[in-house]
């Protein structure tokens, strides 16, 4: 297949600046969609043979209206948005884009737990509402900081962004632990893997990176939360389902959980009454750790790259075999 049609079920969600998807159209005629509601999938995909997707759902009952279909790319690493076993058994490839957001999530959960500590964005607002000028010294002391360096950072998780955050803590002289189902053999300098429970039993920061499983749905709920250190903080960058909303309200209500950090939440755009949402102690974002600018663009370019493999007979990043 060297020209065919090509359906972007959701631009707009990983390159809304500057139409990147613009590339494609080398490789014959594609037609982008800025959003894609779920039900709308199957209409807009029509006798399309390649589509790209980033939370639109391609589950089977698409695939079955979509009989020309042949390619899915998602435009993420995770592809759980995609009925993989339906797509084997139509012989429909699917493929991903793998690690292409480590730099940047580790980023912000690193920007999440400086500001925590360090309380820059709080004593800003201090500075410019005039509170340094009202003082009689040269600094002033309102909120209370704290260092990093010598918490233990407990990382749930060694996949590629795991990894890279564990090396950001080391280098910021925190102690590591790591909780993950396959350990490997020998633990760097400064490093050590443990079980989930003593991971959270020892931990002053814990940080987020596994998959969304149905083992690891709800693992932060109350019964993991009572091992906790009073105090504790937690950082979310992966899956809001990953901890139990209510539990963790409460125990922020309690001061058990000294601060929820997330960029992730159970439902996105979330619900109004999301319990999160109105506890106190939380610094939330809106699922950006993944979108600076270049790592969009390097997305991009992984996807544009797959789809041409793809058409060349020699996919690659192949997740549906």
């Amino acid at each position: 297949m060297t020209s065919v049609e090509k359906v972007v079920l959701d631009g707009y969600t990983t390159s809304p600046e500057d139409g990147s998807y613009a590339c494609y159209m080398s490789m014959g005629h594609t037609t982008v969609y800025d959003r894609t509601a779920p039900e709308e999938a199957a209409g807009r995909i029509g006798g399309a043979q390649v589509v790209l997707t980033n939370k639109v759902p391609i589950k089977r009952e698409v695939m079955d209206a979509c009989p020309q279909l042949r390619y899915v790319g998602v435009l993420a690493t995770g592809y759980n948005v995609v009925d993989i076993e339906a797509a084997k058994a139509r012989g429909i490839v699917v493929t991903n884009v793998p690690a292409y957001s480590t730099h940047a999530v580790v980023q912000h959960a690193m920007a999440l737990l400086l500001h925590d500590m360090s309380r820059v964005a709080a004593y800003d607002e201090r500075v410019k509402r005039g509170d340094w000028a009202d003082s009689p010294d040269f600094c002033f002391f309102a909120e209370s900081t704290e260092e990093i360096a010598g918490k233990t950072l407990g990382i749930v998780g060694y996949g590629h962004i795991g990894q890279a955050m564990a090396r950001a803590a080391l280098g910021m002289d925190m102690r590591v632990a790591v909780s993950t189902p396959h350990p490997p053999a020998k633990a760097p300098d400064g490093m050590r893997f443990c079980p989930l429970g003593e991971l959270f039993a020892q931990s002053d920061v814990i940080s987020l990176h596994c998959p969304l499983t149905e083992a690891t749905r709800a693992m932060i709920g109350q019964e993991a939360i009572a091992q906790m250190k009073p105090g504790v903080r937690i950082i979310n960058t992966a899956r809001g389902q990953l901890v139990d909303a209510r539990a963790v309200a409460d125990a922020l209500a309690s001061g058990h959980i000294g601060r929820y950090m997330a960029d992730v939440l159970e439902q996105e755009p979330p619900r109004a009454d999301d319990p999160l949402l109105l506890a106190p102690n939380t610094v939330l974002t809106p699922h950006i750790a993944w979108a600076p600018k270049q790592t969009r663009e390097r997305l991009v370019r992984v996807a544009v790259e797959n789809v041409r493999a793809f058409l060349a007979g020699r996919p690659q990043n192949v997740v549906s075999r």
